[in-house]
């Protein structure tokens, strides 16, 4: 059974600074890439950063600079290092994974979201 779990959120000031990991565990084939998006409420989803499996970084104009997303030591993990937060990053942040796993072929999946509360 495939799983994307995300760990690290939480309530940071601003100016401070989280790290968020994902987790991508069960049988893939392969991994494309992993993203992070996040929500803030009544908003829409946006894409935050992502990865690609030969190392591609692609940011999001409102985070360049502060955001920085890594491959993870272990496999099919990241981690999303997140500096100088400021108030309008609070969203909760998902992990999105795309590859193949089971039947699935160039599909993607969802982790459940994890909390980022900055304060002014």
């Amino acid at each position: 059974q495939v799983q994307v779990v995300e760990s690290g959120g939480g309530l940071v000031q601003a100016g401070g600074s989280l790290r968020l990991s994902c987790a991508a565990s069960g049988s893939f084939f392969y991994i494309n890439f992993m993203a992070w998006y996040r929500q803030a409420p009544g908003k829409q989803r946006e894409l935050v950063a992502s990865i690609t499996s030969g190392g591609n970084t692609n940011y999001a104009d409102s985070v360049k600079g502060r955001f920085t997303i890594s491959s993870g030591n272990a496999k099919n993990t990241n981690d999303l290092q997140m500096n100088s937060l400021k108030p309008e990053d609070t969203a909760v942040y998902y992990c999105k994974v795309e590859g193949a796993a089971g039947l699935r072929r160039n599909d993607y999946w969802w982790g459940q979201g994890t909390q980022v509360t900055v304060s002014s």
